[in-house]
């Protein structure tokens, strides 16, 4: 249940950041993909900062904001 759970919030994060950033959804493959690395970068980037949490609200918060971060700096690569 705990891989499912995190694999939904993955997709979700994903979906999300790429609306914020771009507008428009990637897919549910890469959505899934941008929110699994993003949920790792944005737990990473909230653990250096000291901010802490354990609950699935707090999970795709960390996730949509790694995501954002995620799709700005391959922005920042593809120009």
């Amino acid at each position: 249940m705990g891989l499912l759970l995190s694999l939904l919030i993955g997709a979700l994060a994903g979906y999300l950041g790429s609306k914020f950033f771009s507008g428009a959804g990637k897919g549910l493959l890469l959505n899934l993909i941008i929110g699994i690395v993003g949920g790792l970068l944005g737990g990473w980037l909230f653990s250096l900062i000291g901010i802490g949490g354990n609950g699935i609200i707090f999970q795709l918060i960390s996730a949509t904001v790694g995501a954002v971060l995620l799709l700005w700096i391959i922005s920042l690569i593809k120009k």
